[in-house]
């Protein structure tokens, strides 16, 4: 989509601090960070939110949480515990229309979050 912000960073059109890239994903450094490490994980095909998707993003889906999850271990946050957020829509606090898993940890993470 070419007046998505996400898919602009996807396609290195914005710069971004690049944490971990392949073929599917992208992971960069949120630039208005809500914990010592928040990162935003993003595939780089288009996808507005969750949900727009649909059982043939089964697999994508499943490779997006389990990227994260190794992001988050190489990330050294194993030890004391993340959180894992997606939000979707505007009311689920979704700000860019693109389907990204934000990545927190470093400190406490108080519940409920907002």
């Amino acid at each position: 989509m070419s007046d998505c912000l996400f898919c602009k960073i996807a396609a290195g059109q914005i710069p971004c601090t690049e944490i971990f890239a392949d073929d599917d994903f992208l992971a960069f450094g949120d630039i208005d960070p809500q914990a010592p490490t928040h990162i935003l994980v993003i595939p780089r095909r288009h996808i507005s939110g969750l949900s727009d998707l649909t059982t043939e993003d089964s697999l994508l889906a499943g490779k997006l949480l389990t990227r994260a999850t190794q992001i988050a271990a190489d990330e050294g946050l194993n030890s004391n515990g993340y959180r894992f957020v997606i939000n979707n829509g505007q009311d689920g606090g979704q700000t860019v229309g693109h389907l990204h898993l934000h990545i927190l940890g470093g400190r406490s993470l108080d519940w409920p979050p907002g």
